[in-house]
């Protein structure tokens, strides 16, 4: 939460807002542990490292159909692949929201 809102964890706690060295000391450690959090699957090595208390069946893995996923993809195949696509985001909107929907 500290890192989404970009406040100090004492502030968090009910601080004033002021950064203490201990509030700096535990971003720094949390930079550093994203750091070693692969960004695809979110683990850790040392997860999965028997010989750093990991184990090598650690995760096991699961699957699952997201519908607004498989939506988005299904309209990127309307994006075009030339240059005229370059930059276009496909978003979900709920349907009231949609101009086309009102």
């Amino acid at each position: 939460m500290c890192e989404k809102y970009r406040i100090p964890h004492s502030q968090l706690l009910g601080g004033d807002g002021r950064w203490t060295a201990l509030d700096r000391a535990k971003a720094l450690a949390w930079a550093e542990w994203q750091r070693a959090v692969c960004p695809e699957c979110h683990t850790r090595l040392e997860e999965w490292d028997d010989k750093r208390g990991g184990d090598p069946h650690a995760y096991v893995t699961d699957t699952l159909r997201c519908p607004g996923c498989e939506l988005i993809e299904q309209e990127r195949d309307h994006v075009p692949g030339d240059r005229s696509g370059y930059g276009v985001k496909i978003q979900l909107l709920p349907r009231h929201q949609h101009r086309d929907h009102t």
